[in-house]
């Protein structure tokens, strides 16, 4: 039997779906992240945009108590990016990401992690204070040094601390460690990571899924192989596209409403081909060369312009001219968020 081919807008709606785009639920913010597999957070203000953008009744203050209470942490996962993850998925990510050569994967990280641990088990460290040690105890200095500390505290589950996650962060990085996390064989772990990511951002492409996680082919597949049997569909360009069994599919006619995102949202990283969401011809404007990804708008379930906050008003710049029923459902979204920011 021929497989189904998804069109580009049911490939869009269904993605939207996934991502709670289409309707907002009333949902924990530690529900939503383990529902997307975590949130980037280089940017502090993120997460809590792209939970608001999800969710009712959202208060930045819910977020913070999770922080504080290290149900959600801070740390170095998917892509080697910044990302809020539970408890739970950070032990799931740390083995499904242990057969990668990440920085934490060195031999050199396997040697300081137990010291840097030791060092941090006294209490919150600065950067400057770990890299003092590691010249201290071990003769290194400048990049060397730096690039020990970022494989040894990732190795050692020394994450960053709760309060440089807060809305208005601390502007000093500083580190914490947490309890060693529960043990996971890696390929079972990958196996778990993966249905949660075709259930947050499928069908997906096998591509998609090196994009999201930077994990290398095979070990994806000794993964997938544990999922089957999978869905398979066609993308308009006949790729293969992976699924859950029972996954929803949304129509393609499904009305889709305004939606803002912060900067990185996982919805504009998580894919091979970001068209779904993001025209290419606007791909640049977004996503741009430093690795900097702006603050956007959807109309119609696509990227439509990106938006700025500025003296407490919400300004956003489509990238075509709307029509007043669009520009007006943006205008009272915008609004919407302004009452959020200034919250």
């Amino acid at each position: 039997m021929a497989e189904r081919v998804l069109t580009l807008r049911e490939l869009n709606r269904a993605t939207l779906a996934r991502q709670l785009l289409l309707e907002r639920k009333r949902l924990s913010p530690t529900a939503v992240i383990e529902r997307l597999v975590g949130m980037q957070a280089q940017w502090p203000p993120a997460p809590y945009v792209g939970i608001w953008a999800r969710t009712t009744s959202f208060r930045r203050e819910a977020l913070e108590r999770e922080l504080a209470r290290a149900d959600v942490v801070k740390s170095t996962v998917m892509r080697q990016t910044l990302h809020l993850v539970t408890r739970r998925d950070y032990a799931l990510l740390r083995a499904a990401l242990s057969e990668t050569n990440f920085p934490e994967q060195t031999s050199t990280a396997k040697l300081l992690a137990p010291s840097v641990r030791v060092l941090v088990a006294a209490g919150p460290v600065t950067s400057a204070e770990a890299l003092a040690h590691l010249e201290r105890e071990h003769g290194l200095t400048g990049i060397d040094a730096r690039r020990a500390w970022r494989g040894a505290r990732v190795r050692a589950h020394v994450l960053h601390h709760h309060e440089t996650a807060l809305w208005h962060a601390r502007p000093e990085g500083r580190f914490v460690a947490i309890e060693e996390p529960e043990a996971h064989v890696p390929v079972e772990a990958r196996a778990k990571i993966l249905r949660r990511y075709l259930a947050a951002f499928g069908p997906a492409s096998r591509h998609d899924i090196v994009s999201w996680s930077m994990m290398h082919v095979p070990e994806i597949q000794r993964a997938l192989d544990r999922l089957e049997p999978l869905r398979r569909f066609r993308d308009e360009h006949g790729r293969e596209l992976l699924d859950l069994p029972r996954a929803p599919l949304s129509d393609a006619d499904t009305l889709a409403p305004v939606r803002f995102l912060p900067k990185w949202d996982n919805l504009l990283l998580a894919f091979a081909d970001r068209t779904r969401v993001l025209p290419e011809q606007y791909r640049k404007t977004v996503i741009r060369m430093n690795g900097d990804v702006a603050q956007t708008f959807l109309v119609d379930g696509f990227v439509a312009g990106t938006w700025r906050a500025e003296d407490g008003r919400v300004v956003f710049e489509p990238f075509v001219a709307l029509s007043r029923s669009d520009r007006r459902e943006v205008e009272e979204e915008a609004a919407r968020l302004e009452a959020f920011l200034a919250d």
